[in-house]
C-alpha cells in the first residue's frame, strides 16, 4: 500500500506546525490540546524544518526539570528528519521507522509538508492488506 492512500484513508488529518522559537510550553500545549504526539517545526507552516514529539519534552523534563518548558523548541527538536514521499510503500515507511526508532514520519514532496502519518497508520494499512490477501487466498482455496 502506497502512504498516498494511507493518507486518504486518514482523511482531512491537520499536520500541526509551529514556527521556530516557539516556546517548548507552547508545543506541549498544543500536544494536549489536539491529543498529537508530535509537532512539525515549519518557518512556513509548508515545510518540515524539525519535529519534536511528548517523548523529547518528557526526556528533558526529566534532565533539565520545568526550566526546559521556557526554552525554545528549535533546542529540542530533531532536524535531521526522516521523510518519505506519497508514492512510497508502507513496507518501506514502516522499515526506515522501525531501524530509526521513531513513529512519526512528514510526508515530503518537492520541499513542502503534504501529510504527516504514524507508525500507527502504517501498521493500520500493513493489517488491513493482510486482511485482504488472508480472504482472497481464503476464497481462492474454497472456490469462490
Amino acid at each position: 500500500m502506497q502512504v498516498q492512500q494511507i493518507l486518504k484513508s486518514k482523511g482531512n488529518a491537520s499536520v500541526y506546525t509551529v514556527k521556530p522559537g516557539t516556546p517548548v510550553s507552547e508545543a506541549a500545549q498544543l500536544l494536549a490540546e489536539k491529543r498529537i504526539g508530535t509537532v512539525v517545526i515549519s518557518e512556513t507552516g509548508k515545510t518540515a524544518d524539525g519535529i519534536l514529539s511528548e517523548r523529547d519534552i518528557v526526556r528533558e523534563l526529566a534532565a533539565k526539570g520545568a526550566a526546559c518548558l521556557s526554552a525554545s523548541v528549535d533546542d529540542y527538536m530533531t532536524r535531521d528528519l526522516v521523510t518519505c514521499t506519497r508514492a512510497e510503500m508502507s513496507e518501506t515507511v514502516l522499515a526506515k521507522m522501525t531501524e530509526g526508532r521513531f513513529r512519526h514520519m512528514p510526508v515530503v514532496e518537492d520541499g513542502e509538508l503534504v501529510g504527516l502519518i504514524t507508525l500507527g497508520d502504517v501498521v493500520k494499512a500493513r493489517l488491513s492488506q493482510l486482511a485482504m490477501e488472508k480472504d482472497a487466498l481464503e476464497g481462492m482455496i474454497m472456490g469462490h
